[in-house]
């Protein structure tokens, strides 16, 4: 830093990096773990059905973040929807 570039008040605050957050956890964690645990547990034959009005936010951003962890993870996951459920299962490698 030059003396110049001293001078010049910060943008922003700055903490330890010790206290920064550290991971995401995004407002569809909860509803994404449970979808995936349930998947664990069901035979290949059998899809979720998932009330769309338990879901907090729309089925199109749960599907979104369902989308992402399952991409991450590397596992083949569908899903359809009708007016009150989200359906989801495993898709056969």
């Amino acid at each position: 830093m030059t003396s110049r570039t001293k001078n010049i008040p910060m943008n922003f605050t700055e903490m330890p990096l010790a206290d920064v957050p550290q991971g995401r956890n995004g407002k569809h964690k909860k509803i994404v773990a449970k979808i995936l645990s349930d998947l664990d547990r069901v035979q290949n034959s059998v899809a979720l059905k998932v009330p769309l009005a338990e879901l907090a936010e729309s089925k199109e951003k749960v599907r979104s973040a369902l989308n992402r962890a399952t991409r991450k993870s590397g596992r083949n996951v569908a899903t359809a929807s009708d007016e009150n459920f989200l359906y989801i299962w495993n898709e056969s490698q």
